[in-house]
Formats: C-alpha cells, structure tokens, sequence
C-alpha cells in the first residue's frame, strides 16, 4: 500500500436508459440500456455538498485510486485521491466513472448489442464528450446529487470538465481543467488519425469484427506506441533513455536495439492486455470532435458563477500552454473567476500525472478556498 492510502475498493455499476428510454447522442440515434463503471472514496455528507467528480483521460477509467482485491498496483490518480491528498477523502466524496464508449465496465464498442446479442463492434453510435457528460450526470443524479462542489481532471478529462460547464453550469460549484483545450488542432487530429489508421491497417480488425478472433494487438500496440511519445517531452526522454543501447552494441538487424524502442514495445504490448481497439477510435474521434471555442463555452447573454483553477504544464506539447490560455482568455471575457497556474515540468503531458506535489499544493488551495467561500 502506498503512503496515505485508500486501501481496497470495489468498482460499483448502474444501469440506465432502460427500453423503452433511451438516451439520445449527439449524433442523432438513441442508446440503451446504458452500464456505467464508477468508483466512490470518502463519505457523502448529510447536505450533498462535499461531491467531487474526478473524470479520466483517455485510456483511463473508473479506477482512480486505493487498490482492487489481488493488485499491486494502485488507481491512476491515487497519489492526487485519498486522505490529507489533494482530494482529500476525510473532506470530499469522490466520484469517478469510466466514460461511455470505453471498455472497462461501461457501456461500448465491446457490450452486447441487445438487439443481435452480440458485441456492437462498429454498430456501435459515434459519441461525443458531451454524450459522456449526459452519462455522468444520470449518475450523479442517482446518487441524490444537486451540485457538485468541483469537477476535476486531466487531457480528454478536462475537456469533459469543460463539457460540464457548457452543459450544466447550474451543477457545479467549480471546475479544474488541467492540460486540456476548447478545441483539438489540426495537428492533434492528425494524431489521433494516424492512431486509427495504424489500427485499421492492422488485418486482424476486420472492420471492427474482431471479438470472436482476438483483437488487432499489433496495430493497437502501434497506436499506443505514438501516443507514449507524444505524452514525454524531449527532455524527458533525454533524460530517461538518451540513446542507450540495450546491450553493448548494435545488432545491425531491426531489433530494438535502443531502450527507448523497447520501452516503446512495451507500453504497446502491455496496453493491448487492457483496452479494446474499437474503443480506442471511438474515444479519439470524440475527442476530435470536440469543440467549445467561439464562444460556446459559455453562451453570450449566460452567467455563471463556477471557480476554475487551469492549470497546465510548460513541457507539454501535445496539449501546449497556449491552449490552456485560450480557455482562462475565454472565461476572463466572460469575467468569471480563474486562477491560472503554468507549471514547470519536464514530463511533457504526462505532468498531470506526475507533478504530484506542485497539484496538490494548488489544488488543496483551491479547494479550501472554496469551502471556506461556501460555509
């Protein structure tokens, strides 16, 4: 167990959209019934008022922290959740759930299609951010929840972050975007393009038919493979793999002879044990469609009284600080209070992830900060 931890925690499920309901997409079409995954830390006090949602990036889920039965290894923000943590479990309810069109206990690609009885596979609807946000607001509607005191979390995460406060301003008490933006550029979308494709290419996905055969492994490991080094900065990797060799010297043949190409492999390899391909496109295509610039985040005419604190990370270059600027410019306009904190990591866009001592410092402020406001 690691230092402050939550310790052992289940993951719990609710079902909604039920037949003959059905919750209506973005796209058009309807989908039901509808499971999501989600994990809750700390205790809901008596007024409903200390609720936190932590929302994931994008091959992320429910399982933000403590530890299942049998793991060694704790949730992906566990060194950010659990007590005297930036979201400290002894003052807040924290809440986290897998989106929808993921593949870790919520509705997908890979869930039985009701009417086939098979997995959807690319019958599956495209989705949007905003379709994932309408999931999680039934859940946090279930949970006897009004407002929540702060939605928080980091990449395809603070877009939904941004998603709640262009859908359900009403809702939240404050927001914490952390390495995210309004919109993707070209040059995310090409990203996530080249991601697909190396998935598509892979002859093993069979136009998303796969789940009887085994998933594309190769194409998805590919995909993953980039997505690593767009996730590192240049001197992060300088200073993790500069170019050691693996062994002694050059194997004049196409094996990873560096051991940055063995990491690669084996990120790649080890993200195809978890994470389903189909997945993989439907998230990325949401998060390219994804757009609340010109405006759109909060209407012309609208007023709201959310607190954000932005915050982002001078290395990251895939969600570069000029994004996150472009937000705080945004929300200054609309002279909503925003504090915005650039901080100086050389981890590129894993910094949300790992600048563990600078986010809380900020976080824990802010929070209290609220609280206090509040009572």
């Amino acid at each position: 167990m690691t230092e402050n931890s939550i310790g052992l925690v289940e993951t719990k499920y609710i079902t909604f959209a039920e037949a003959p309901q059905q919750l209506l997409l973005e796209c058009g079409q309807g989908l039901g019934p509808i499971t999501l995954a989600y994990e809750t830390y700390g205790e809901l006090n008596d007024s409903k008022s200390n609720a936190i949602l932590i929302v994931h990036a994008l091959t992320g889920d429910a399982h933000a922290a403590g530890f299942h039965e049998g793991d060694n290894k704790p949730g992906w923000w566990d060194n950010l959740i659990g007590p005297y943590k930036a979201f400290d479990i002894n003052k807040y309810f924290i809440i986290c759930s897998n989106v929808l069109g993921g593949c870790q206990g919520s509705t997908g690609p890979a869930s039985i299609n009701p009417i086939t009885k098979k997995p959807y596979a690319l019958e599956f609807p495209l989705i949007t951010i905003g379709d994932m946000v309408n999931a999680q607001k039934y859940l946090i509607d279930s949970l006897g929840i009004d407002k929540l005191l702060c939605v928080a979390g980091g990449s395809m995460g603070g877009m939904q972050v941004l998603q709640w406060v262009a859908s359900y301003p009403e809702r939240i008490k404050s927001a914490i975007p952390i390495a995210t933006s309004l919109k993707h550029s070209p040059q995310q979308i090409a990203f996530g393009e080249v991601g697909r494709q190396a998935v598509m290419a892979d002859p093993v996905w069979n136009k998303g038919d796969y789940y009887e055969t085994g998933q594309p492994e190769r194409g998805l490991a590919v995909a993953r493979m980039m997505g690593h080094i767009t996730y590192m900065s240049d001197q992060s990797m300088e200073e993790k793999f500069s170019r050691k060799l693996k062994d002694q010297n050059y194997s004049f043949s196409f094996k990873s002879d560096f051991e940055v190409e063995g990491y690669l492999r084996y990120r790649g390899d080890e993200f195809v044990k978890r994470f389903d391909a189909n997945s993989y496109l439907y998230l990325t295509k949401a998060i390219d469609y994804f757009d609340l610039s010109g405006g759109k985040l909060i209407p012309s005419g609208q007023t709201i009284d959310t607190k954000f604190l932005v915050i982002a990370f001078k290395s990251d270059w895939l969600y570069p600080t000029y994004q996150s600027q472009d937000i705080v410019r945004q929300l200054k306009m609309r002279h909503i209070d925003t504090t915005y904190c650039e901080i100086k990591s050389t981890y590129g866009h894993d910094a949300f992830l790992l600048e563990v001592e600078e986010e809380t410092h900020l976080i824990k402020h802010f929070l209290n900060k609220r609280v206090y406001e509040e009572n």
